[in-house]
């Protein structure tokens, strides 16, 4: 899921934007408990992107208090209810508490499988390819391969070494807010996802909109590459 549209959430109301994010974590925890009822195993949301440090310094700074005050309120009830937090991106910007807080809560909850949650926080898909490509690289190099052996394109397997090589690829990506893009989640992983753009912004997303967006999915035919005649008979 791309969060989108706190700040115009807050706008509307005349509240400063930081206002339309705190009420974006509330939000979290709805949609949390929406997965979980509905047996939804793996749930992926992106909160901060490569490019959001672009945004004013105090609405980052912001930002960064409400990871810090979710992770020291939120994992007690995370573990309690099972769920296993991870959280992927480059994390070297972040300062040493909220790294270290991040740290404390994947390994808390790593035993945990109802569901996997998993926070995208200064996350790009373009830096995802780029890792993963030199971690392909190093695994050679240790293997003794010559780095400038030739290599064919379809011997190149960057599935291991992604952010999320955790999880399978996801079925449905769903961004709120009304913009159609995806702005730079999961390019790799998303190839084959169904996406749902909507119009509600991110506060205002809870279960009758979570239930629109499943309906909507239910309703596409997933052919991979197939056609439907083909899709059919496998069904059959």
């Amino acid at each position: 899921m791309i969060m989108d549209g706190n700040g115009r959430w807050a706008k509307k109301r005349h509240l400063p934007r930081v206002a339309g994010h705190a009420r974006g974590v509330k939000r979290v925890r709805d949609i949390v408990e929406f997965c979980i009822a509905r047996d939804i195993r793996y749930l992926t949301l992106f909160a901060f992107s490569t490019e959001n440090w672009k945004r004013p310094v105090d609405e980052v700074n912001h930002l960064m208090g409400l990871f810090v005050s979710a992770l020291e309120n939120e994992v007690s009830k995370l573990h309690k209810n099972g769920i296993r937090l991870r959280i992927i991106g480059d994390l070297h910007p972040f300062n040493p508490r909220l790294q270290a807080l991040i740290a404390s809560a994947e390994a808390r909850t790593a035993g945990n499988n109802r569901l996997t949650l998993t926070i995208a926080a200064n996350y790009g898909g373009q830096w995802d390819i780029q890792r993963a490509f030199a971690g392909w690289m190093k695994a050679r190099q240790a293997a003794g391969l010559a780095v400038t052996e030739q290599v064919k394109p379809e011997d190149i397997d960057l599935k291991p070494y992604l952010a999320m090589a955790y999880a399978p690829d996801p079925d449905l990506v769903i961004r709120t807010g009304g913009e159609q893009r995806i702005s730079n989640f999961l390019l790799w992983q998303s190839a084959y996802a169904e996406l749902y753009f909507t119009d509600t912004l991110w506060p205002a997303f809870g279960a009758a909109e979570m239930d629109q967006a499943l309906v909507w999915y239910a309703q596409r035919e997933r052919r991979f590459g197939q056609t439907s005649q083909q899709v059919q008979a496998v069904a059959r």
